[in-house]
């Protein structure tokens, strides 16, 4: 049995890693996992790495967090989360389902932008 939470915060836990750190986070990732959001996608860890890294540039001193209790069934992960500022303050939010492989490595990610925060 999965815990969505872990899987949750194994997830954001790579998009907030600070950059030298973030090739450590990907370890919780298939080698060959993909991710797909209405802006961006990329497959691999040198991809998403590449990815994840060009988004935090554009959004330096924000962070990840989850918005709500994430949930799951069977190999898959669904949780909300908020792109907070420096002063905390949530400026934009979505919804990201996670498939995960056998062996509960995350496989893939797609994501859902549900808007600005208000």
């Amino acid at each position: 049995m999965i815990d969505p939470k872990i899987i949750a915060d194994a997830y954001l836990e790579t998009w907030n890693a600070v950059p030298g750190q973030r090739r450590a986070a990907l370890s919780a990732w298939r080698p060959d996992a993909v991710y797909t959001d209405p802006l961006m996608s990329g497959q691999g860890h040198e991809a998403l790495q590449s990815m994840i890294d060009g988004a935090m540039t554009q959004f330096a001193g924000h962070r990840f967090a989850l918005d709500g209790q994430p949930d799951g069934h069977g190999r898959f992960v669904r949780f909300s989360w908020t792109l907070r500022d420096g002063a905390d303050v949530s400026v934009a939010r979505g919804t990201d389902v996670i498939k995960l492989d056998d062996s509960g490595h995350i496989a893939e990610v797609i994501g859902f932008l549900d808007g600005v925060a208000q």
